[in-house]
């Protein structure tokens, strides 16, 4: 399987290309190496916004909201399987959990680079599944457990096959956090660079791409295993 990290090519093990999927892990939608990193604005920090929500600002509640909506919106369709997308109001129920962890700040506590983020995915999934249970139409032998998993029918999974998409979760599982971090931003959620650099607490977006590439190195490398 080809990935593009920046402008060079990096071969994953074990992945059954579909012809019309154009398989690369940079993304199931678009490959960012294929195009210049869009444009963005200065960015307040996340994590200066977070102090000013504990601090009962409102305007910079609204503003995390709408920072992470949309990347939490690509990776939940990313990663669930389709009769799960059909039974859920994924948009809604995302926009609904942002609201409620970001007026909650106070009781959570947060350490470590894309600590958030990755708080931020747990709750949406959670919330996805508590939904799919009080319907109570789960598909027999499914495990809403495993919802996050990019089970069978996910577009991760029709773009890069089911072995391939497993080996992915299973190798992104044996990073380190922030690696797994990096990844999962750049990749699923498609942060631009200076995203990226504000999710991981670097300098520069460019040392957020450098820190990206290695964490994408990395994965080869534990695909392989």
């Amino acid at each position: 399987m080809t990935a593009l990290v920046g402008c060079e090519f990096l071969t994953l093990p074990g992945a059954a290309i579909a012809p019309a999927a154009s398989a690369q892990v940079e993304s199931p939608r678009r490959c960012p190496g294929l195009m210049p990193d869009r444009p963005s604005e200065p960015l307040d920090s996340t994590s200066e916004l977070v102090r000013r929500v504990r601090e009962g600002d409102r305007e910079s509640l609204e503003r995390l909201v709408q920072r992470h909506l949309a990347p939490l919106r690509r990776y939940v369709s990313g990663r669930l399987p389709r009769w799960a997308r059909d039974l859920a109001d994924t948009d809604d129920l995302v926009q609904d959990t942002l609201l409620r962890t970001f007026s909650r700040m106070d009781a959570i506590e947060l350490r470590g680079a894309g600590a958030l983020h990755a708080y931020l995915r747990q709750a949406v999934m959670n919330r996805l599944r508590d939904e799919l249970r009080r319907k109570g139409r789960v598909p027999a032998l499914v495990d809403v457990n495993d919802l996050d998993l990019a089970g069978e029918g996910s577009p991760l999974e029709e773009t890069i096959g089911r072995e391939a998409a497993a080996r992915y979760v299973a190798a992104l599982a044996r990073l380190e956090p922030e690696e797994r971090e990096a990844i999962i931003g750049r990749v699923e959620m498609e942060y631009s660079y200076a995203e990226l650099a504000d999710m991981l607490g670097k300098p520069t977006p460019d040392a957020a791409r450098k820190a990206a590439r290695r964490a994408l190195l990395r994965l080869a490398e534990e695909m392989k295993s």
